[in-house]
């Protein structure tokens, strides 16, 4: 793995700094700015150094790295990356937030702010076709949404080292035999794998549930458009037939196709023979190759998949 280095501009005296690890500090803090933790928002805030030490050299961030963290909350995890990349766009939504965002990374001129919901930011409007790595603490609720936005966007991450919820992470690299529609989509797109557990004591307030420092390293053909394998309209197609594979898991794969796409299921037997697919296996089973050999029979022997 590579070492992580302090980037020379960002090599600053932080021993006055507010330390946000600090449950005395970080309420005190939050108190100053007559804040409390957001359920809304799920904040939930980082207070363990070793795993902030532990995300960083997951994304294994160098001087010349631009890295984007979306959901920035008090900045602690923004002061880390700042002081080991080049260039760090931190995003956050809620507006007291922002205001104390500001205040903690102050002392770091290679910080940016961003103000917007994460979900309207569009990569290639901050980064052009620039490579970048998206790191962060996602908010539980949002975590399904937040990958699919950025890995479908026209600049996707390079890598995505983000903390998400024990179970999740696990459905996430899951294996064929266990897939969801979540680690579809995921796979679909690049190899994830989990770095560590983290405990729910590492945070303040501490959630009900473990969570998980994810790795997720992107297939390079996706970097562009030209190089990707399906345009974004056949991708909307192919996980329109992925999810209504994942329609009725305990149904077998024909049944529910059938129910879902609205086909006979003679018809939807024939797609699954063609594919060389057991009509009586159930979506979880089938790898993204199979997926995709699917879907490619579904497009060649039908108007149009619906």
């Amino acid at each position: 793995m590579t070492e992580n280095r302090q980037h020379p501009e960002s090599m600053i005296q932080t021993q006055n700094e507010i330390d946000l690890t600090n449950i005395r500090e970080l309420r005190n803090l939050l108190f100053a700015h007559n804040m409390k933790p957001n359920k809304a928002f799920g904040q939930n805030f980082l207070i363990d150094r070793s795993i902030l030490q532990a995300i960083t050299q997951a994304a294994e961030i160098t001087a010349d790295d631009i890295v984007l963290e979306v959901g920035a909350g008090t900045g602690v995890l923004t002061r880390e990356l700042a002081k080991l990349a080049g260039r760090v766009v931190a995003v956050e939504i809620e507006r007291d937030m922002l205001t104390l965002l500001a205040e903690t990374t102050r002392l770091y001129s290679n910080v940016e702010l961003i103000a917007r919901n994460l979900l309207f930011l569009d990569p290639v409007e901050v980064f052009g076709q620039s490579s970048y790595k998206l790191v962060a603490n996602l908010p539980y609720y949002i975590t399904a949404p937040t990958f699919r936005h950025f890995l479908e966007s026209n600049n996707p991450p390079r890598i995505l080292v983000v903390m998400v919820q024990w179970e999740v992470a696990q459905r996430i690299v899951a294996l064929p035999g266990d897939l969801s529609l979540l680690g579809v989509s995921v796979q679909f797109y690049g190899q994830p794998r989990i770095v560590a557990r983290v405990p729910a004591q590492a945070f303040y307030p501490a959630p009900k549930v473990d969570s998980a420092i994810l790795r997720i390293d992107v297939n390079p053909q996706l970097d562009t458009n030209e190089q990707a394998p399906l345009t974004h309209e056949e991708r909307d197609r192919f996980f329109r037939l992925v999810q209504a594979g994942f329609s009725a898991r305990r149904k077998q794969l024909h049944n529910s196709l059938t129910h879902t796409l609205h086909y006979k299921n003679e018809l939807v037997r024939s797609w699954l023979t063609l594919a060389e697919i057991e009509p009586s296996r159930r979506a979880e089973t089938l790898s993204i190759k199979e997926w995709l050999q699917l879907w490619h029979v579904v497009e060649q022997n039908t108007p149009r998949a619906k």
